[in-house]
């Protein structure tokens, strides 16, 4: 069952939920705020709040039968562009790995609109969205935009998340019923062109340039390097290059 709470103001919508799971929250809880203080992005990077865009956190239970809890980044991941492709056109946006929704521009550059962040509560899974719907940041090392920004009437930050959570709910389902297959399947299909030019940054900080090669069984990232090897990547940031 989803159900769907919303404040006008908090720190972090991931804190709270996370908070929430330990005290026994069921999943299909969602926790939507108007604002942040406290919001951040991957590797503990801030994320602006600004009113008008969404900020939101939901949470899964994970059980003994589910696929590996990291692979709920290509659900979140795979859901958002099923909305996000309804509103702008399916061919206007791409996936990155290993959940960023990236927009084509029209300057011909794709640039970041949301990012997905989980985090682990116990036996939950906390799943944050940021997603610039009416505003995005300015002057960063990386394209961002908003669907503002590339002419879409934004749409009012609750009517996106209803909308949002029962894509998510349909698309967990299939994760528990069916596996990680039908998920991969379809997040390779939305994602950049097998050849795609990427700069990798690894976890211990080291960057590794080299060509998409798809994703192996378990959702990480193959990486086709200079020397005609393959570099499996499951952590680390990726841009386009």
């Amino acid at each position: 069952m989803i159900d769907i709470r919303s404040v006008a103001a908090t720190g972090s919508t991931n804190d709270d939920v996370a908070a929430l799971a330990r005290s026994g929250a069921a999943e299909g809880l969602w926790l939507r705020s108007d604002v942040q203080s406290g919001g951040r992005g991957r590797l503990g990077r801030a994320w602006l709040s600004p009113p008008g865009n969404l900020y939101a956190s939901t949470l899964v239970r994970i059980g003994p039968a589910d696929p590996p809890a990291p692979t709920l980044a290509l659900v979140a991941a795979v859901a958002l562009d099923e909305l996000v492709g309804a509103l702008i056109g399916s061919e206007s946006v791409r996936l990155k790995w290993p959940n960023d929704l990236l927009l084509d521009t029209t300057g011909g550059e794709w640039a970041k609109l949301s990012g997905i962040l989980l985090e682990r509560a116990g036996d939950a899974v906390v799943i944050g969205f940021g997603v610039n719907l009416a505003h995005h940041p300015v002057d960063l090392a990386r394209p961002v935009t908003s669907l503002a920004a590339a002419g879409v009437d934004p749409p009012l930050p609750g009517i996106f998340l209803a909308d949002l959570a029962s894509a998510f709910a349909r698309w967990l389902s299939r994760w528990r019923s069916e596996g990680l297959a039908p998920i991969r399947r379809q997040w390779l299909a939305r994602a950049h062109p097998v050849g795609t030019a990427l700069s990798a940054r690894q976890a211990d900080g080291t960057a590794l340039d080299g060509l998409f090669e798809g994703l192996d069984e378990s959702g990480a990232l193959r990486l086709r390097l200079a020397d005609g090897s393959v570099h499996v990547m499951h952590a680390g940031d990726v841009f386009l290059l």
